[in-house]
């Protein structure tokens, strides 16, 4: 890869990951709009990683919260909130985990063109914008219930396919539940970080196995400009949702979808 190409997909990465409006289909039309060969599953490893490590960094009180959580139940006492929160995100990562395993490899196969990630972009916008729009919304992190959790990573299931967006159908189906924008939003930054964990070390495991010849200082620079530019887009995402809403993402998805279809067409 080209430097411009390392610091193009990086940023499109670090600012899509974590915005509603999908980082998979991005990394799939960007290189296609430039005609770029595909970055490669290393480059992918280390974007990856500034991902994780943005959110690890941004969320640091909440992931000690967790550490505690997870210390708790292994000690027998799992009716704190640390405790049931953590209970949460393992159950909430399992769907997720369980369907990349069995389907991931076909979805990659079958569904990575731009004409499904314009399908994706504008109905899951949609389902974003009422999800947003109606219903009561005061329910705060404090009353996630193991069934919350259980419907949000079904919900997560969907983000394997491009352009639907882990962020954005995990906050969508956090919004249908009734919770608050920020508390949303924070369990679904939060349900992240196990995933992002395990699809890393999928990678690399595939990675190791491979022995390919791997350009060290290319996915340094990847992995660094990826993750001061997701600690951004989270800090901004988490301030501008509470004031704004979920709309401008909305906006966008479905504007970006015609744009697809128009040069389809």
């Amino acid at each position: 890869m080209s430097g411009l190409q390392v610091i193009v997909l990086a940023i499109v990465q670090g600012l899509t990951e974590f915005l509603p409006i999908s980082s998979s289909g991005h990394l799939v039309l960007v290189p296609s709009a430039f005609g770029w060969t595909d970055q490669g599953l290393a480059f992918d490893v280390a974007v990856h990683f500034g991902s994780l490590a943005a959110v690890l960094t941004y969320f640091r009180g909440d992931i000690r919260a967790l550490l505690s959580g997870t210390a708790q139940i292994l000690g027998g006492k799992a009716n704190t909130f640390e405790a049931r929160l953590a209970l949460g995100l393992g159950l909430g990562t399992l769907p997720g985990a369980v369907g990349g395993l069995l389907l991931a490899g076909w979805i990659s196969n079958n569904l990575r063109s731009p004409a499904v990630i314009a399908v994706t972009l504008s109905v899951f916008a949609v389902l974003m914008w009422l999800a947003d729009r109606l219903g009561s919304k005061d329910r705060i992190l404090t009353g996630v219930t193991l069934r919350d959790a259980l419907l949000i990573g079904l919900a997560q299931m969907l983000a394997l396919v491009p352009g639907t967006s882990r962020s954005g159908v995990t906050i969508t189906a956090a919004r249908a539940l009734g919770f608050e924008r920020t508390d949303a939003a924070r369990f679904s930054f939060l349900l992240a970080v196990p995933v992002i964990l395990l699809a890393t070390a999928y990678e690399l495991v595939v990675l190791l196995r491979a022995d390919a010849d791997v350009a060290w200082g290319q996915l340094f620079a990847g992995a660094v400009i990826s993750g001061v530019i997701a600690y951004l887009s989270i800090r901004f995402f988490m301030r501008f949702v509470n004031r704004v809403g979920l709309l401008p993402f909305a906006i966008y998805r479905i504007s970006l979808a015609a744009i697809i279809l128009y040069v389809l067409v």
